[in-house]
């Protein structure tokens, strides 16, 4: 009969039931449980207090086995692909372990830390957790200008031995962002405000980055840093304005150099194009005139020649070849007659009218007859007459010269 049957306390009504009588039942079970044949009612009777002991001893083993059996099961745990199990034997290092299920010995003779490989973590130097929340005393540093600059950035890395992050370093995010302090600053020292805040950031991140690793390696921290980030690089808060003003001054100067450039790329070489274009056209003008020159000393040596071969003949047709060129451009030609007083007018370009009425003989200022002097007009019966004393004179004046 169980304890909480409802009538228990009407057959037993002597008292609560005999405690080594509900143990000897328990143990009973757990022997038949077990495989054991249990004793009947006189059998533990007869057998007075040694019977008890015995069974209970055996079911004190069993508990003490699954005890045994469950601290065991303990020691097994899984590794990801991502991470590795640092074994640790009386809390000596003892192995690192791959991914996988995998077994140690359980508490406390072994532990197990489970160290995450592909995390990137990320320390903050010169903020926290936003770039307003300054920390003014890791980001203020000094150039090689000696100019102050207010820098936050940010260090990303990861593990890449889990025995060295355990047990050479006591706080390794802490060493990373005194290492990354260090390592800004000596490399800010070195180079130009103007490098720092513009051009040069890329730079200085990427060496940042290599000093990093640097200490990192010599404190064998087992970290390997990825990334640098520059978040924020100005000057200080209280010279910000002036700072600006300067700014937008180098701004405006450079503006300027960029307009006066383009003007002298407009400029220079269309100056380039008219000076070639004059040079060449002195040089066209220089060959022309010498050209000229050599054709007339070539022309007038060969006149040389045929004036020594027959001179009377040259000079009369030099001089009616310099007569024809003058006369070709003159509208009036005035004769000076040797044999009397009188002076011969030929109106050249009335006669010229008489043959061809429709015609206009420019003068030699290149003005029309119509406005040159005024003559009186002659008929042609009167000038027919005239011509042959004009040959008739030059033939004379020809033959004077000859003589």
């Amino acid at each position: 009969m169980g304890l909480n049957d409802p009538q228990w306390g009407n057959k037993n009504s002597g008292g609560p039931p005999d405690l080594e009588a509900v143990l000897r039942d328990l143990n009973k079970k757990i022997t038949e449980m077990f495989g054991g044949k249990g004793g009947g009612a006189g059998g533990g009777a007869g057998s007075g207090g040694s019977g008890m002991p015995r069974n209970l001893s055996g079911g004190l083993g069993l508990i003490v086995a699954a005890i045994l059996l469950v601290w065991a099961a303990s020691g097994f745990y899984i590794v990801d692909a991502s991470q590795r199990g640092v074994v640790l034997r009386f809390g000596k290092y003892v192995e690192a372990t791959q991914a996988g299920p995998r077994w140690h010995f359980p508490f406390p003779i072994e532990t197990v830390e489970v160290v995450n490989l592909s995390q990137v973590r990320t320390v903050e130097v010169g903020y926290r957790d936003n770039v307003k929340n300054k920390m003014l005393k890791e980001s203020l540093m000094l150039t090689d200008d000696e100019n102050i600059i207010d820098i936050q950035f940010a260090v990303q890395y990861f593990l890449k031995d889990p025995a060295d992050y355990l047990f050479n370093n006591r706080m390794p995010d802490e060493n990373v962002r005194q290492a990354a302090e260090t390592a800004i600053r000596e490399v800010v020292g070195k180079n130009k405000m103007d490098f720092v805040l513009y051009e040069g950031r890329e730079q200085v991140a990427a060496a940042t980055t290599k000093l990093i690793q640097d200490i990192l390696d010599r404190y064998k921290s087992g970290i390997l840093v990825s990334k640098v980030t520059m978040q924020n690089a100005q000057p200080p808060e209280q010279v910000q304005a002036a700072f600006d003003d300067a700014v937008k001054a180098g701004q405006d100067r450079e503006r300027q150099k960029n307009e006066g450039q383009a003007y002298a790329n407009d400029v220079v070489p269309k100056a380039k194009g008219a000076a070639a274009r004059l040079m060449q056209e002195a040089e066209g003008y220089r060959q022309r005139v010498v050209a000229n020159a050599e054709g007339d000393t070539s022309r007038f040596k060969q006149v040389l020649v045929e004036y020594e071969k027959a001179p009377v003949v040259t000079r009369e047709r030099m001089y009616l070849d310099m007569m024809q060129q003058v006369l070709s451009s003159s509208s009036k030609v005035l004769v000076d007659q040797k044999a009397g007083n009188s002076l011969l007018f030929l109106p050249l370009d009335k006669l010229m009218q008489s043959t061809n009425p429709g015609a206009a003989i420019p003068d030699a200022a290149g003005r029309s007859a119509n406005n040159a002097e005024q003559v009186a007009p002659q008929p042609a019966a009167a000038i027919e007459p005239v011509m042959p004393n004009v040959r008739e004179g030059l033939r004379g004046r020809e033959r004077e010269a000859r003589q």
